[in-house]
Formats: C-alpha cells, sequence, structure tokens
C-alpha cells in the first residue's frame, strides 16, 4: 500500500549560486531567493493490487512526487507511508553505476533491495532473457544506449520481487517489441496483486493499465478517479490551451 498525507514540496530558487550563501551571512534583510511550490497539499492513496497512473503537463511535479514516495526526495510538509519492497524505475541514467557491467548492476541493485547474492544469480537468467540485450549485458552500462539501459533497468525491477513498483516516463525510449513486452509485463503484475504507480504521457498506456487515474496541474491534483474520466479533463485543458494560444488578440484584428 501507498499512503501519500498533504504532501507539499518547496524549492527555494537563487539567481546566482553565491546569493545561498549571502541569504546566510547575518544582518541580511533582503531576501535573495523567490519560492517555488513544484507540489502543493497532495493525498492520495493506492491499495494492494491496484495500478494509480499519474499524468499531466511537463513541470507539473510527477516526477517530483514519484521521488517522494520513493523516498529519494523529503516533502516540505506531510508524509508517504508505503508498506513492502518498493522498486523504482525513474528517470534515465539513474540507479546504474555507468563503470560496472550490466550483470554487475544487476547484483548491486539486487543487493540494495534486500536480496542475497543467490537469489539474484537465480533471478538473472530471467532478467537477462527479458532484457534481451545480448553480450552488452557483460559490457559497462556506459556503452549502453538509451534503448538498452532502459531494457535492463525495468528488467531488473520487476524481477527483485517488488511488492510496490513506481515508474517514471522512462519505458518511453523502449522501441515497440519491448513496450509489448512491458505491457504483458504489467498485466501479470496486476494478476498478482502488485502495487503500481506509474507516470505516462501515453494516455492509451493509462486507459489499458490503470484502475485509477491523477491528473495534476501546477503541482495541485486537479481531477482523481476513473481513467477515462481523469483522461478526458487532462485534453480538455490541453485543447482549451492550444485554443488560447491561437486565439487573435483583441484589436489586433483586420
Amino acid at each position: 500500500m501507498v499512503l501519500v498525507q498533504n504532501v507539499s514540496k518547496l524549492y527555494r530558487l537563487y539567481q546566482h549560486p553565491s546569493d545561498r550563501i549571502r541569504e546566510l551571512v547575518p544582518f541580511q534583510s533582503k531576501k535573495l531567493h523567490h519560492d517555488f511550490w513544484a507540489l502543493r497539499d497532495i493525498s492520495f492513496s493506492v491499495e494492494k493490487g491496484e495500478t494509480l497512473s499519474i499524468v499531466g503537463p511537463n513541470g507539473c511535479g510527477k516526477s517530483t512526487l514519484l521521488q517522494i514516495v520513493c523516498g529519494i526526495l523529503q516533502p516540505t510538509i506531510g508524509r508517504v507511508v508505503t508498506t513492502g519492497r518498493v522498486a523504482a524505475l525513474l528517470e534515465l541514467g539513474a540507479g546504474f553505476n555507468p563503470e560496472f557491467t550490466g550483470r554487475e548492476n544487476v547484483f548491486l541493485n539486487g543487493e540494495i533491495m534486500g536480496l542475497s547474492r543467490g537469489e539474484i544469480a537465480r533471478a538473472l537468467p530471467s532478467i537477462a532473457a527479458f532484457a534481451d540485450i545480448g553480450e552488452f549485458l557483460e559490457r559497462p552500462v556506459k556503452e549502453y544506449s538509451s534503448g538498452m539501459y532502459v531494457r535492463l533497468a525495468f528488467a531488473t525491477a520487476i524481477h527483485v520481487e517488488p511488492e510496490i513498483l513506481v515508474v517514471d516516463e522512462a519505458l518511453a525510449v523502449g522501441d515497440a517489441v519491448f513496450a509489448n513486452r512491458c505491457v504483458r509485463k504489467f498485466e501479470e503484475l496486476r494478476e498478482r496483486k502488485i502495487t503500481v504507480l506509474f507516470v505516462s504521457h501515453d494516455l492509451g498506456l493509462v486507459k489499458q493499465l490503470s484502475h485509477r487515474a491523477i491528473l495534476l496541474v501546477g503541482g495541485r491534483i486537479h481531477a482523481q478517479g476513473e481513467p477515462n474520466q481523469v483522461i478526458n479533463q487532462y485534453i480538455g485543458l490541453v485543447l482549451e490551451k492550444q485554443r488560447s494560444e491561437t486565439e487573435p488578440v483583441a484589436g489586433n484584428g483586420a
């Protein structure tokens, strides 16, 4: 289960890096930063075996929210409670050491997740078969293409027996064959009652895989509920924005 209660995330933005130090100087009364709330008062829960998708425009706080759920970031306000082993596939490049081989990274990630080397060794053939990157499993990750990286990262995440799987938009770089393989795996996870928190711009995939969806706009929950209804609201917002951008400014007509 995942429980998110009244979560907000504040960033202090500075025009110059040195302003961080200058602001700490005693008797410095002038504020040298401005506050940016990436998330405001986010609350929801995801039950065991449920797939929840989070959609919204770029910059609305989706990735920040996932990082807070995974414990990578701490909320400024509120709390997150998770029960069970969490496996995460977040932004491309996170989680693997580029100097290590694919095999070494699989063992490293598995041990971080609490698996023994014996358990990882037993899972390795399935991981290698799912990733399907051939001899590159024995090559340093820094030599991988983005697609190869995601193949191995996703294969590792789903084979460490997570109770909660958190996936950001990383799957977007995969090819059609791998994408279909991932969809089948998501459906299998649903049958096994694995909790999934999923961020994607692929609205068709959201409809296909999700039990519920949340629409984030400007760091706040704009809508949540049945995926089709939430996505329709999202499309309506996009169309409304497009109309406002294309309408002629009053007074400038012929």
